[in-house]
């Protein structure tokens, strides 16, 4: 590597730094996404320069064409559908680095024996990349809905996950050992392949945003090890660095669901049983409120928290709720919005909805931050987020989300739930949120429900010669 590459490779690692740190904030975020991406064309204009390039022509269409594959899916793409883009991304790049990996040892073996470092990473690598690639794409499936979202446990796949490891490895330290040259590693690739589809298929829809970060990280050690095998600095720092903030992110998902990561994998939530539409458990009553009434409600409490689900994205109603948090702010009202880290169907995807509509980032407030004031809140308007503000997590030990810290909605004054119907959640458990007492359900789309309170907001609000009502005649 001559030392004018050498030197924007390092700019563009520093870039890559300095993007990865600004993505911390949503205020910033924006900017970070530029930042690394300007070290991302940094990084490609000067791999153009590396001795010994070649086929420049083929290249070029490749990436005219990923790009304008990318840039398309970028534009289209709905905010319903971020998780899964998210996920067909990230195990095209595990894929890349398997493909890579592959290729780099048929092209040693062919040449003479490689060296036993250069073997190790080359197996490891294929292997890697391979079930981050199986994986993300069943990730994918269940999110868009393509294969069911409810776990698929069987008595034999811890047996064959763990019988699929030793083969694994087994391969790689025939690799490692030079036994089988390339006749080994197609069949390490394939085994890996089937080990990510064992390993993500028994896994519930639920758990999706803790293995889009497991697979997240996986690709970047994946990449960082590719590095190795072509000797470039700059993928190993970059991979390096999305290996280590998906592993983070991974701790930290699963922390929220205050669950193990071997529980994730090898566990059972999403699996319990659920009420159908209409049923109700014995005893239990729901009460329903008028859109006028819940208008009424809040236009005339202190204190609002609104806490958004995949309800509100799928409705597509993020400027709805904006809209409608701008009255109540004007009427005096305190609004603030509460976010679970695992609400909607990745990390942060509630932020990026609600970023998506201007909503205030003073406003937002993370679980731990806001989960004190629902004491003292007058309502809180929960749209469509049903597992995140389901009290068995705290008071039924027999759940399957028992012990999971959840947003606590329950404790506030009055609860207004948005929902289409009576359905459970992602996770397929019924919610005995909906049968309290003080929790009045608006059912309907969101959107429209929606803009039907902004409306109601607005003729609620004092006018001159006219009284009106108060929050304890509509309770």
């Amino acid at each position: 590597m001559t030392w004018p590459i050498g030197i924007a490779y390092l700019i563009a690692s520093l870039t890559f730094i300095a993007g990865l740190r600004l993505l911390s904030s949503p205020v910033t975020a924006p900017r970070g996404n530029y930042v690394a991406a300007a070290g991302m064309a940094i990084a490609i204009g000067a791999t153009f320069f590396t001795h010994g390039m070649g086929n420049y022509p083929l290249i070029g269409v490749a990436m005219v064409i990923g790009a304008a594959i990318g840039a398309g899916s970028a534009r289209q793409v709905k905010m319903t559908a971020m998780p899964q883009m998210v996920a067909i991304f990230n195990g095209m790049g595990g894929g890349a680095a398997a493909l890579i990996s592959s290729l780099e040892f048929i092209h040693a073996t062919a040449s003479g024996t490689p060296q036993t470092g250069q073997a190790v990473t080359i197996g490891l690598g294929a292997a890697i990349g391979s079930i981050s690639f199986a994986g993300s794409i069943i990730a994918f499936l269940k999110l868009q809905e393509l294969m069911k979202g409810t776990p698929l446990r069987y008595s034999w796949t811890k047996y064959a996950n763990a019988l699929l490891v030793l083969i694994v490895l087994a391969l790689v330290g025939l690799i490692t050992a030079h036994v089988g040259g390339r006749d080994v590693i197609l069949p390490l690739a394939g085994v890996a392949l089937l080990l990510g589809l064992v390993l993500v298929l028994p896994i519930g829809g639920a758990d999706m945003p803790v293995i889009i970060s497991l697979m997240n990280s996986l690709t970047g050690l994946a990449a960082a090890l590719t590095g190795f095998v072509l000797s470039n600095e700059l993928l190993i720092v970059a991979g390096a660095l999305v290996g280590a903030s998906g592993t983070l992110l991974t701790q930290l998902m699963a922390k929220a669901m205050n669950r193990p990561l071997s529980n994730v994998l090898f566990g059972n939530f999403g699996g319990g049983t659920s009420s159908a539409m209409g049923e109700l458990p014995e005893g239990a009553t729901v009460r329903e409120i008028s859109v006028d009434d819940a208008a009424v409600l809040m236009s005339y409490s202190p204190r609002v928290i609104i806490v958004p689900g995949y309800g509100l994205a799928v409705a597509q109603a993020q400027h709805q709720v904006r809209e409608l948090a701008d009255l109540l702010t004007e009427a005096g009202v305190d609004v603030k919005y509460a976010i679970h880290p695992v609400a909607g169907r990745m990390p942060g995807h509630m932020n990026v909805l609600l970023a998506e509509a201007n909503v205030p980032y003073d406003e937002v407030y993370e679980m731990d931050a806001i989960n004190g004031e629902f004491p003292s809140t007058d309502v809180v308007l929960v749209v469509g987020a049903n597992d995140i503000t389901n009290p068995a997590a705290r008071q039924d030990t027999g759940s399957p989300i028992y012990g999971m810290p959840i947003l606590n909605v329950d404790q506030a004054a009055n609860i207004i739930v948005l929902k289409r119907s009576m359905r459970p959640g992602f996770a397929g458990i019924d919610n005995p949120l909906y049968y309290n007492p003080k929790t009045a359900m608006l059912f309907g789309d969101a959107r429209e429900s929606l803009q039907k309170l902004v409306a109601a907001v607005k003729s609620a609000r004092p006018q001159t010669g006219k009284k009106a009502k108060t929050p304890e005649a509509v309770a």
